[in-house]
C-alpha cells in the first residue's frame, strides 16, 4: 500500500515550515521528501506549503500547514 507522499521545498522550509516536516516524518503512514526547489517560488516566499500527492496544500502558520495536510489526507485517499 502506497503512503501519502508530501514534498517540501527547501527553502520554505528554511523559512519555517521545518517544523511541519519533522511532524510529518514521524508518522510512519506518509512518505515526506525535500527538494532544492519545487518551483513554486511565488507561494514559497508568501506562505507555508507542501505539496501532497501532486496538489498545493497552504497555510499562515507550520502548525496549520500540518493540520491541512491531515485533513487533505483524509478527504482524499489514494486508493
Amino acid at each position: 500500500m502506497l503512503n501519502p507522499l508530501v514534498e517540501f521545498c527547501i527553502s520554505n522550509l528554511a523559512n519555517g515550515a521545518q517544523q511541519t516536516y519533522e511532524q510529518l516524518e514521524q508518522d510512519p503512514d506518509i512518505d515526506v521528501l525535500e527538494y532544492g526547489c519545487l518551483s513554486y517560488c511565488t507561494k514559497c516566499a508568501e506562505n507555508f506549503y507542501a505539496v501532497v500527492n501532486g496538489d498545493i496544500v497552504e497555510a499562515d502558520t507550520p502548525e496549520e500547514l500540518t493540520k491541512r495536510i491531515y485533513e487533505y489526507i483524509e478527504e482524499n485517499p489514494m486508493w
